[in-house]
C-alpha cells in the first residue's frame, strides 16, 4: 500500500489554483455506498463498525491533477461526510461498500470503493477546475 505524506493542511499554504482544485476530489473520494436494507436492527450494528475519522489518500492515474493528498472524512452510521471542507454526500453499506459525491465551486468528483476493518480502497473520477481526472484512493481509520 503506497503512502503519501502531504496533508490537507498544505493546501492553505500552497499558492495557486492547482491545490484548490483538489478539494472536491478529496471530499468525494472518501466513501460511498448502497442504501441500507430493512434489516435495520442487524444492519445498524454492522454499519456502526465503520464509525470514526478516516484519512483518505488520493492518487491520480489519468489527467492533469496532482497526487498524494490526504483528506479526513467522517463516518457516522450509514453516512459519510467531510471532516475538512467542501460539500460531501455519501453513504456506506453494512458490507462496507461506499459511495461519495463531492463538490467545491465548479469542481466536482465522485468515487466508490470498500472499507474492511480499519482499511479501505477504491476509485474516483471528476472534473477539477475544468480538467477531467481519475484515480484511486486508500483509507485508514485514525
Amino acid at each position: 500500500m503506497t503512502r503519501f505524506q502531504r496533508s490537507i493542511a498544505s493546501f492553505d499554504a500552497s499558492p495557486g489554483l492547482r491545490t484548490a482544485r483538489w478539494l472536491p476530489v478529496f471530499a468525494a473520494l472518501a466513501v460511498l455506498a448502497a442504501p441500507v436494507t430493512a434489516e435495520a436492527a442487524r444492519g445498524a450494528r454492522a454499519i456502526r463498525a465503520y464509525d470514526g475519522t478516516w484519512n483518505v489518500v488520493f492518487a491520480t492515474t489519468r489527467g492533469n491533477c496532482s497526487s498524494g493528498y490526504s483528506v479526513p472524512f467522517t463516518v457516522i452510521g450509514s453516512r459519510v461526510s467531510s471532516a475538512g471542507g467542501g460539500r460531501v454526500s455519501g453513504s456506506i453499506s453494512r458490507a462496507g461498500v461506499v459511495a461519495v459525491r463531492v463538490s467545491v465551486g465548479a469542481s466536482h468528483a465522485s468515487g466508490g470503493g470498500r472499507l474492511v476493518g480499519s482499511y479501505g480502497a477504491g476509485w474516483w473520477r471528476g472534473i477539477i477546475t475544468g480538467d477531467y481526472c481519475n484515480g484511486t484512493w486508500q483509507a485508514t481509520r485514525g
